[in-house]
């Protein structure tokens, strides 16, 4: 059900694939975009009401579990909202986002960013809509025309109702971008070299 979208990237390798045959054009340029504390600011009602419809589409569902789509949701919400701690013997709730160190949380914040770069690229105008748009977790490489990049993340800043999740951005630097653990290297040709 996550990591179904054409944006997932499962690893470096797959980015890594996905990008042998890539040109990119002397006006673009590869930008990353990162959230800005993702888990401890995920929307957790939101959230699992994008996965109750996800859950309700799922025909192969029954493949995969004894579970129903009530019984799974019943779980999560008693796991989301179970984010007590104890430090220096104060017990303490933390009222919003996901849990730091639950297993869960990675699972709850990757389904809130499939939720909002659907949104993010649905509603972003057509002049600054990225060419690519690759994700791993709440990291995003994107390729973007120049002049747009500061419009399209002041758009992504903009689409959370919440005002809690902000991307901060990097463009890259003398034809060079980080992203997981690759060097995207721009050659002259407008071909793509990646390093590990």
């Amino acid at each position: 059900m996550r990591g179904t979208t054409e944006h997932h990237v499962k690893n470096s390798r797959h980015l890594a694939d996905f990008m042998k045959d890539f040109t990119i054009d002397d006006d673009d340029s590869f930008v990353t975009h990162d959230v800005l504390a993702l888990f401890t600011n995920t929307p957790i009602p939101e959230t699992l009401n994008y996965i109750r419809h996800k859950l309700e589409n799922d025909v192969t569902l029954c493949n995969r579990t004894n579970l129903n789509k009530d019984d799974i949701m019943e779980l999560l919400e008693l796991t989301c909202s179970t984010t007590y701690s104890n430090f220096d013997g104060t017990t303490m709730q933390q009222k919003f986002g996901t849990a730091m160190g639950s297993p869960v949380s990675a699972l709850i914040a990757n389904f809130y960013m499939e939720k909002l770069e659907h949104k993010a690229l649905q509603t972003a105008a057509a002049d600054c809509r990225p060419k690519i748009w690759k994700r791993y977790v709440d990291d995003v490489l994107d390729v973007i025309k120049k002049h747009t990049v500061k419009n399209f993340t002041d758009d992504l800043n903009s689409i959370d109702y919440n005002n809690s999740i902000k991307f901060a951005y990097e463009e890259e630097t003398n034809g060079v971008t980080r992203f997981l653990d690759l060097l995207i290297n721009r050659q002259q040709d407008k071909t793509v070299k990646i390093q590990v």
